[in-house]
């Protein structure tokens, strides 16, 4: 896909988001919803979702794809990277990624985006795709835009999810 026209696809899925979470904010809803968008506009997906922290690991959320790890504690695979280190991790090539932990042997490249309000860790944004180095610069650029509106416009709180 061309850069121009990747970069109006993730504008028009984060102005979708904004009104398709406007008039409500449960967590459960809005996840499962945004998962299901991602999954639709990405081509190449092998697994598209959600790890939830409740200040000891990260637990599976809503997904979209195979049937995927449930726990991952801190530190551990590339999830576990993101959300200890509080930053994007683009990985082209899971194969060669030292602390990648495999779930579905379908997956080849990885970018994992962390949810934080108020320096809260709520979890993360994990997209595997069936390709390498499916993700790059403008992948990581506006996924962290839609976790940024996704974590505004959620009420992470109902799930008393986040750090202890």
């Amino acid at each position: 896909m061309e850069k121009g026209e990747k970069i109006k696809n993730y504008e028009l899925l984060t102005s979708m988001l904004a009104g398709l979470l406007s008039a409500q904010n449960y967590t459960i809803s809005n996840l499962s919803n945004a998962a299901a968008m991602l999954w639709d506009a990405l081509p190449e997906q092998v697994f598209t979702g959600f790890y939830l922290y409740n200040g000891e690991k990260l637990i599976l959320g809503p997904f979209q794809g195979s049937v995927s790890c449930v726990e991952i504690e801190l530190g551990n695979g590339v999830c576990g990277e993101s959300a200890a280190e509080r930053k994007t991790l683009v990985v082209g090539d899971v194969k060669k990624h030292q602390n990648y932990i495999s779930c579905d042997s379908r997956a080849k490249s990885e970018i994992v985006v962390p949810l934080v309000k108020n320096n809260k860790l709520l979890g993360v944004l994990d997209l595997d795709a069936s390709v390498t180095d499916f993700y790059d610069e403008i992948d990581a650029k506006y996924l962290e835009d839609f976790a940024a509106k996704l974590v505004e416009l959620t009420d992470f709180d109902f799930f008393k999810v986040g750090e202890k």
